[in-house]
């Protein structure tokens, strides 16, 4: 995979494909990960006196131009951290923007997803966007990994069309993905959460062939604790995967893998931050309540069983922890991480989100990944499109 040092960038344009895919309320930015991710190769760029052309998508604005999901916020956000002006193009083919580009400074294109070629099904009307983008640049860098694993545009056709390296944050992330499957010190813990075990079947039934031990918690924990015939009142269930549940349980058993599971959770009448709730075992949930987080055995024993870890893969919150009341497993978890010794990674989506929304330290995990979906689909084995193609 070719890098930014394997590119003459100095006087041409370089189209960065990022990801500035934040959480915004209103034009607010509630959490600038990202973009704070993508500033490193921006600015070697910069500093190499590039003429640097970002484009990345925002939300699902499916097809169409949305003010909702304009990024004109995050041209102001980026212009912060870089400490400079960033020039924004209300156009997503934003011609005019970028001839007017000096060596060294930064435009950003409007979302990508106002166009349906980015991310349509048809090859030739996904190639035919991918043209216009090319056209605007001499050079072209994925930076974007929390997109590789898609066919769109930008990510896929686009570097057929230029010359094209890997951005500093891509080759980041790799990095840390093969440490995670081809180079790991054992024991190698995996834990996952979030709500649906639909989400993570791939990557669990690969996971159960090399992990050695394997935590569950979160919304898809109420479906292991049904395929073992435990009543979960009104938790969050996936019926028609109890059977495939059912499966990775036997095979987890069959290869010596062990896997934990909540032993109580706090039972809430209903979904909601000031919801009452009490602390009951995780085999007896009353049929009147949901489980909205692990509960305070359950905190103990996961953290017990991360103590002798010396690789660590999170994806996943325990619970709701947007509502304070239910974010004390996701912290047990996470404190228990910035504690280990273990080489520590934060699998992107809201898992990254709670590690910031709880104020822990991110220097405290030895990586916070900018990409959930990408990573679950690395691990499960799984071609990504963004980095193939930037791999030939």
């Amino acid at each position: 995979m070719r890098t930014l040092d394997d590119l003459d960038v100095k006087g041409r344009r370089v189209l960065v494909r990022a990801d500035l895919n934040v959480p915004l309320d209103g034009e607010t930015i509630t959490d600038d990960g990202r973009i704070r991710a993508s500033v490193p190769t921006i600015s070697t760029l910069v500093e190499r006196g590039a003429k640097v052309i970002v484009c990345a998508h925002l939300g699902r604005p499916k097809g169409e131009p949305n003010p909702k999901y304009s990024l004109r916020p995050v041209a102001k956000r980026l212009s912060e951290l870089l400490g400079q002006e960033v020039a924004f193009s209300p156009e997503v083919i934003g011609t005019e923007t970028v001839e007017g580009l000096q060596d060294g400074q930064v435009a950003l294109l409007e979302n990508l997803r106002f166009e349906p070629g980015e991310e349509s099904k048809d090859d030739a009307v996904r190639r035919a966007f991918a043209e216009r983008l090319a056209g605007l640049a001499e050079l072209y860098v994925g930076d974007g990994f929390g997109a590789v694993h898609r066919k769109h545009a930008s990510v896929y056709d686009v570097p057929q069309l230029l010359p094209h390296a890997a951005g500093k944050l891509i080759v980041a992330e790799v990095e840390v993905l093969r440490k995670l499957t081809d180079d790991l010190e054992r024991p190698y813990v995996v834990v996952l959460g979030g709500a649906k075990v639909s989400d993570k079947l791939g990557v669990i039934a690969n996971l159960l062939t090399k992990v050695d031990r394997l935590l569950i918690g979160g919304g898809m924990a109420y479906t292991f604790l049904k395929a073992q015939g435990y009543e979960v009142g009104g938790s969050l269930l996936q019926e028609d995967q109890l059977d495939q549940v059912r499966g990775f349980l036997n095979e987890a058993a069959k290869r010596g893998v062990e896997l934990v599971l909540p032993v109580d959770v706090l039972a809430a009448t209903h979904f909601a931050e000031d919801a009452d709730y009490e602390v009951v075992e995780a085999t007896a949930i009353p049929a009147d309540r949901e489980g909205l987080d692990i509960g305070p055995k359950s905190r103990e024993l996961f953290a017990s069983k991360l103590a002798d870890a010396r690789t660590v893969f999170w994806n996943g919150p325990m619970g709701v922890f947007e509502f304070d009341a239910f974010a004390g497993g996701t912290r047990a978890v996470a404190e228990a991480l910035v504690a280990s010794d273990a080489f520590t990674v934060v699998g992107g989506g809201d898992s990254a989100a709670a590690v910031r929304k709880l104020g822990l330290p991110e220097d405290g995990f030895s990586h916070i990944s900018t990409g959930g979906g990408a990573s679950l689909e690395y691990l499960e084995g799984k071609t990504l499109p963004g980095l193939a193609v930037l791999e030939d």
